[in-house]
């Protein structure tokens, strides 16, 4: 048997790919997109905030909402073909449904899930002649698990939960596979915020960091890298029989 030194390498699973990822500027989008990189993809990056995108080495950065259909048209327009699309927006509200004001319940669904519409919509046209991956970044907070102060998040998760299922059906015979990543607490700016947020009311960081990592059986806070790499292997080959699946990486929130 030859030696591991002697066998040539394997090509990375992504090379020749388009891959687009919204939400890149940090956190999961951040890792999503420089682990397709790596993995060979010409990878094509947006994000509401422009400064986390500077400097990042990506195909192409373009400064977008995602909720707005125009400006993400306007983004998929260089595109004639799409292999691989990764959704990762989102925003986390904190509270009951009481506490949660029409306003903060609109801007939750909008930015969260209106944004899942937008965006899957518009890329459809560039992967229907050729097939490909949409993979949702949605959350075990969804319809997969109720928990405290997520009325409105889980809320919205869950409908992109429901339109990610929905799609894989509709596209199947199109060879295109969409399924939904559903993390648990993972280490991001987006989490650092959250604890900032709670710890007035927590009385400190260290009870608020506190109150996240007790909801974590595995004692831990997952890494955006591990969520990166369940996306990676959906837009591989590798994940080609997978489709209308919700995967959780979770530290086992789930079992």
């Amino acid at each position: 048997m030859a030696e591991a030194k002697d066998r040539p390498a394997n090509p990375p699973r992504l090379d020749g790919m388009t891959a687009l990822v919204t939400a890149a500027g940090q956190g999961i989008g951040r890792a999503i997109a420089e682990r397709l990189q790596a993995e060979g993809a010409q990878v094509h990056v947006c994000d509401l905030n422009a400064a986390t995108l500077t400097g990042t080495g990506f195909a192409s950065v373009t400064q977008c909402d995602a909720t707005d259909a125009d400006a993400v048209a306007g983004w998929m327009a260089p595109f004639g073909r799409i292999d691989a699309l990764v959704h990762a927006v989102g925003y986390v509200h904190q509270g009951t449904i009481e506490d949660c004001t029409p306003q903060d319940w609109r801007r939750s669904m909008s930015i969260t899930l209106d944004s899942a519409y937008v965006v899957i919509r518009a890329a459809l046209p560039r992967m229907k002649a050729h097939g490909g991956s949409v993979t949702t970044i949605a959350s075990v907070a969804s319809s997969t698990k109720g928990f405290p102060r997520r009325a409105a998040y889980g809320a919205a998760k869950a409908g992109v939960i429901g339109l990610t299922k929905a799609c894989a059906a509709d596209y199947l015979m199109d060879k295109i596979r969409f399924n939904a990543v559903c993390p648990g607490t993972v280490d991001s700016p987006s989490l650092r915020q959250r604890i900032a947020d709670l710890a007035d009311k927590l009385g400190g960081l260290e009870a608020a960091e506190k109150y996240f990592l007790d909801r974590q059986p595995a004692g831990r806070f997952g890494t955006p890298e591990e969520i990166a790499g369940i996306c990676a292997f959906l837009a591989s080959a590798d994940g080609r029989f997978v489709t209308g699946q919700t995967i959780n990486v979770d530290g086992g929130i789930t079992i």
